[in-house]
């Protein structure tokens, strides 16, 4: 036998080896991961109940939330549009009688009625209020979340649906977690109108690879580099979504809008450190607000009095 073909032989024996015996049992891991993580099995998941009943500042947050709906529930007009990609989507719009609307995006697995907690600082700004079900949540269709990629495309069908059917002539966004990512990708996306002014990011993490390391990390359950690298990998097969190309730390560069970007010391999800990191990468008109108490997308049950004026001060000083 040829000795190149014997090179060759043990090569490609090797390949296989690694393969069979590392990748391929990992690349199993993590599509049970990703399916656990991201895929919507049922309509009752990721429905319109609490979405961690047994956390007493989540209860506290729906509850707060859910009041001030009651409270404003003669101003709810029920709006619904159909995606790009033909999913039935639904959200809610509060018309108090403006020319301009806060859309608010609400991280994973939460429903439109957790951001009724987030509206009522826009409200006294002078804004009406947009909250919506994302694919695959609440009463929305959809099997896959994107955590961010896909659902940007639908915050700019929202966008464009307010402002075409109830005159809407600004538009500014309001971020949680993966909705704050969700607000940076449309915001920075050549297709974002020009009506759409800027945006709070509450609690943006650098990429969704990152901050799956962490939370995974902080449940308890291993997640090495590769394995989450994988995760990424398993994303994009499902649903066409590049988590590692599309990321905020690539897209928060390009952004020309004002951002306020709050944070919280405590936050273990997206770490405080990546959030002095985006904030050096953006060259937009910007502000970094730090908070010492809240974990991830509970700073303002903690802080509520300062993180409304926050909001209300940066509108205010950008005339917005």
């Amino acid at each position: 036998m040829e000795p190149w073909l014997i090179i060759l032989i043990i090569f490609v024996s090797i390949l296989l080896l690694t393969f069979f015996t590392f990748i391929l049992p990992f690349y199993i891991i993590a599509v049970k991961v990703y399916k656990k993580q991201l895929v919507r099995k049922n309509k009752e998941m990721w429905g319109r109940a609490c979405s961690a009943p047994d956390n007493a500042e989540q209860v506290e947050m729906y509850r707060i939330g859910e009041e001030w709906g009651m409270e404003n529930k003669e101003y709810i007009q029920e709006v619904e549009l159909e995606s790009y990609d033909g999913l039935h989507l639904v959200g809610q719009f509060f018309d108090f009688g403006h020319k301009k609307c806060a859309i608010i995006h609400q991280g994973r697995t939460e429903s439109l009625l957790y951001t009724y907690y987030f509206a009522k600082p826009y409200q006294d700004a002078g804004f009406n209020i947009l909250v919506i079900d994302p694919r695959a949540h609440g009463l929305s269709d959809g099997k896959y979340s994107t955590c961010g990629i896909k659902e940007a495309r639908d915050l700019l069908d929202w966008t464009r649906f307010i402002h075409d059917k109830f005159h809407q002539e600004e538009i500014y966004y309001h971020g949680i977690c993966i909705g704050s990512a969700t607000c940076l990708y449309a915001i920075t996306d050549k297709s974002c109108p020009p009506y759409v002014l800027g945006l709070t990011a509450d609690g943006m993490f650098k990429s969704f690879h990152a901050t799956m390391k962490t939370h995974m990390k902080a449940e308890g359950a291993p997640m090495s580099s590769f394995l989450s690298f994988l995760v990424m990998i398993a994303i994009y097969f499902h649903t066409g979504a590049n988590q590692l190309r599309i990321k905020p730390e690539a897209r928060i560069k390009k952004l020309k809008k004002p951002i306020l970007m709050i944070h919280s010391k405590e936050d273990i999800f997206s770490l405080p450190k990546y959030a002095t990191y985006l904030y050096d990468l953006c060259k937009s008109d910007k502000k970094l607000v730090w908070f010492d108490k809240g974990a991830h997308s509970h700073i303002r049950i903690n802080n509520q009095e300062r993180y409304d004026e926050e909001i209300k001060t940066f509108l205010k000083e950008r005339n917005l």
